[in-house]
């Protein structure tokens, strides 16, 4: 069935896609599709804050020094270059569309997480930055003239003849109507990461790694897949959430302590708890190991009855399961948290796909290397989000927006087999168990027969239920064939079988569906 035809179709509702359809609807006709509500994504539960040398000690250059050390070497530095000099303004602009931001006396207060080297890190709420971000971004997206299509689960990307993307294929989230073609000129991916592919992750529900798919099953080149950067400190309690435990606690000085109180840490980083992410979340796997537990503990007692009025939503959340965070430490465990490769693309926004444009999480930009700098997500949505509005709309002003001629594989009605639920549950625990935190060969040739057989079962049904749970299984069978390949540790990419980081791996694997992977290396 045919829909409407815009000029620019963003696929996805959080900072980094939200940033592209204010930037692109003040000289576009834009629509805006989200598989749930607008603002269910990931960048609500952001705590942590915005990333940006807004302090009078720093500066741009301080702020590229601290992201490309975090990156392990494969950071492009062209795009960290775009991140730190652009990063200011586009908090100004956060501000201007109505994000209220911490400050006293009208300057904005700034705190320090972990490998960061000055106090950089912008909140708002305290703990709260993403609920606020995303609360004005909506709010200001409703003000203006683009289309908003929730609850549409979209199943493909579509080509025209040359090979141009030329619009998606969407479906009712709740698979109760047939597929539905909307035209652009250029589409925006904007869908975010996959972290709910493991069996124990801070993500949200909508986590499930379909933007990656749809982008590999049009044709784009992925890269970094093997890095998923594991959040050392989420809640760990029976039967509770993987909820986020911030990082803005141990940057105000919150111990990591084992079952003795012994801060650990200690032994693998003299930085301790203001270590990088990928060495404290190895760190506390290594003690978990060891203590044959699930978990260690966070003690915020150092931080005083403070705590409670700087970071309200975790003293909320944890009093909920039983802890009150100013007189009982928080058990936590790390879990899987970010998705730091994804669709390839420049500093424009462009994947390699014409017509086709990404950011956010779903993108590899080059930014975060092997090992995403904390707080560094947020102001990377802001900021790629803009320059891919930008790069969609200098590609469409020539081009007019068509109705696209290309059929989908998945255009028909609600039909075919519905995958078991028990599907599901087998991805996500052959993902955490064999493509984990620690990796080796092993284990992630188990997780990747498992992951290529549910792909395989899944393919051929219209079910919505299928398609989605195929597009979740595609992009874990790619994330497990670049683990693989990659025979080395670096950043946020551990195996226990080539422990040490290799000079031959100082580059990026890139893949593509047809084509297979190639090695591209850094200078």
């Amino acid at each position: 069935m045919m829909g409407e035809t815009y000029d620019v179709i963003v696929v996805g509702g959080g900072i980094a896609g939200l940033t592209a359809a204010l930037t692109a609807s003040q000289r576009a006709r834009v629509a805006v599709v989200t598989k749930g509500a607008v603002d269910d994504g990931a960048t609500r539960w952001a705590q942590g804050g915005i990333a940006a040398a807004v302090g009078t000690d720093d500066s741009p250059d301080i702020h590229f020094e601290d992201t490309i050390a975090a990156g392990r070497g494969l950071c492009d530095e062209d795009a960290v270059r775009v991140l730190v000099t652009e990063g200011p303004a586009r908090v100004r602009e956060l501000t201007e569309w109505g994000a209220a931001f911490d400050s006293h006396d009208g300057v904005l207060v700034a705190a320090r997480e972990a490998a960061h080297s000055r106090n950089r890190i912008v909140h708002a709420g305290g703990d709260a930055t993403g609920r606020e971000v995303e609360t004005a971004l909506v709010r200001r997206l409703r003000h203006t003239g683009a289309t908003v299509l929730e609850n549409r689960h979209v199943t493909a990307l579509l080509l025209d003849d040359d090979g141009r993307c030329a619009g998606v294929e969407v479906r009712a989230s709740d698979g109760s109507a047939p597929a539905h073609i909307l035209g652009a000129g250029a589409v925006i991916l904007a869908s975010g990461g996959s972290g709910q592919l493991w069996r124990n992750t801070t993500n949200p529900a909508s986590a499930t790694g379909d933007g990656v798919a749809l982008a590999w099953e049009a044709g784009a080149e992925v890269v970094g897949m093997e890095f998923m950067q594991f959040h050392p400190t989420a809640l760990a309690v029976p039967g509770a959430p993987r909820f986020l435990i911030s990082e803005a606690l141990r940057g105000e000085g919150a111990h990591v302590i084992d079952a003795r109180g012994r801060r650990f840490l200690f032994d693998s980083d003299a930085g301790g708890e203001l270590a990088g992410r990928d060495v404290v979340s190895r760190a506390i796997w290594e003690q978990l190991q060891r203590d044959g537990v699930d978990h260690v503990l966070l003690d915020c007692r150092p931080l005083g009855k403070g705590v409670e009025d700087r970071f309200p939503t975790i003293t909320a959340t944890c009093r909920e399961h039983g802890i009150d965070i100013t007189t009982q430490p928080i058990p936590i465990a790390p879990a899987a948290h970010y998705q730091i490769g994804g669709v390839r693309t420049d500093v424009r926004g462009a994947s390699t796909v014409p017509g086709l444009f990404a950011c956010g999480e779903v993108a590899c930009s080059g930014v975060h290397g092997a090992n995403r700098l904390a707080s560094n997500s947020l102001i990377e949505g802001a900021v790629f989000g803009h320059r891919a509005a930008l790069g969609a709309l200098e590609d469409i002003a020539e081009r007019p927006a068509l109705p696209p001629r290309a059929r989908s594989l998945f255009v028909a009605a609600e039909a075919g087999g519905r995958p078991d639920d028990s599907l599901v549950e087998r991805l996500r625990d052959s993902m955490w168990d064999g493509c984990g935190l620690v990796r080796d060969a092993a284990g992630m040739r188990v997780a990747l027969a498992a992951v290529e057989e549910i792909a395989a079962a899944t393919s051929a049904s219209a079910s919505l239920r299928s398609v989605r749970l195929h597009q979740s299984a595609t992009t874990a069978t790619v994330t497990c064939r670049a683990a693989l390949l990659r025979e080395e540790s670096r950043g946020a990419h551990t195996r226990s079988d080539f422990p040490s980081t290799r000079d031959q791996w100082h580059g990026v694997i890139v893949m593509h569906k047809e084509r297979g992977h190639r090695f591209d290396r850094h200078a």
